[in-house]
């Protein structure tokens, strides 16, 4: 069987652009070897000095992916820092990895540029600098034949592919395959304001948010700003309310966008059918997160299983990687 590995930063809770990135997980581990840990290590490139909450954002993104269906029968669900080997793999790949290829991914300089103009904060630290080398090293470590990533991501599996194939060829041996990036089709949706979903910016949609702070949040939402009466001639197109009535309410979203160009609906009863979809998606998540939440010894067990297992994962390709290196 075909091996998958991600991981997620648990950098706080998760907003609706988190949502359809899980749920493809979910379908992921029916069909593949399923590997998918909270990347507390990577979360340090940037918030290095905000560390306070770092446990408590752990282990309830670990509830949150129970609640939106990731099986810890089915996937290995694991802490990146419970497993050593990723970060002893890292400092060997340090080794052979030219400084050249970090330099030159497209996502540093301009990720360095944005923080550094949004809160003053200077992230060009080695850890920064080698955080694709960090994420060759966590995909490796399992043999990882694919890595469900964004196109923007792309970049970094390519390093990802450029290690395996200079390890392979430095050391003489087949051991790591050459991951694929898998590209699902998941929408980027904007914040309910428009501008990119941020917690800053706080134009999130949180998964877990009650029916009365969902309602309240999409109220919230821009619309097309040309539209000022129920009856105008709408552009959904430009709407932000459209984007997400596209995913959720996809049956519909043809009929929708008609009566909006022909002023037959307005925004706000656009704004209600978008609610009481969303509010049907998830509200069986917010169910089962109760449910679980309530159970902190299964909570336990599932972070103690799914380290052990990756563990046991790691700690194999590692005396391998060990044995080609000629270091045992």
């Amino acid at each position: 069987m075909k091996k998958v590995l991600s991981g997620m930063r648990p950098t706080g809770k998760l907003h609706i652009g988190h949502l359809s990135v899980i749920e493809n997980w979910v379908k992921l581990q029916e069909k593949y070897e399923t590997n998918f840990f909270i990347a507390d290590y990577h979360a340090l490139t940037t918030q290095f000095d905000d560390t306070a909450m770092l446990q408590k954002n752990i282990r309830n993104m670990m509830i949150d992916w129970l609640a939106i269906g990731l099986s810890p029968e089915k996937s290995t669900l694991f802490i990146q820092s419970k497993i050593p080997e990723h970060a002893e793999l890292y400092l060997l790949f340090s080794m052979i990895t030219p400084l050249s290829w970090l330099e030159r991914c497209p996502t540093y300089k301009g990720q360095v540029e944005q923080f550094r103009e949004q809160s003053g904060k200077d992230i060009t630290t080695h850890g920064f600098l080698g955080y694709p080398l960090l994420q060759g090293a966590d995909i490796l470590l399992y043999l990882a034949n694919y890595v469900p990533v964004g196109e923007d991501q792309l970049p970094h599996i390519e390093i990802t592919r450029e290690i395996a194939r200079r390890f392979n060829f430095i050391f003489r041996t087949k051991l790591f395959p050459e991951p694929e990036g898998l590209l699902a089709k998941i929408p980027l949706l904007l914040g309910t304001d428009g501008r990119k979903m941020s917690k800053s910016y706080n134009n999130y949609i949180n998964i877990m948010s009650t029916e009365d702070e969902l309602n309240k949040k999409v109220k919230s939402m821009i619309t097309d700003p040309e539209r000022i009466r129920k009856d105008d001639h709408g552009h959904p197109d430009i709407c932000i309310v459209y984007q997400y009535q596209k995913i959720y309410n996809e049956d519909i979203s043809g009929v929708i966008s008609e009566n909006c160009k022909a002023g037959k609906i307005g925004c706000m009863e656009c704004k209600k059918l978008l609610f009481e979809k969303l509010n049907t998606h998830l509200l069986p998540i917010r169910e089962r997160r109760l449910e679980i939440e309530n159970n902190p010894d299964y909570i336990d067990d599932v972070i103690a299983d799914g380290n052990k297992r990756a563990g046991q994962k790691a700690q194999e390709t590692m005396t391998k990687i060990k044995e080609a290196m000629n270091l045992i």
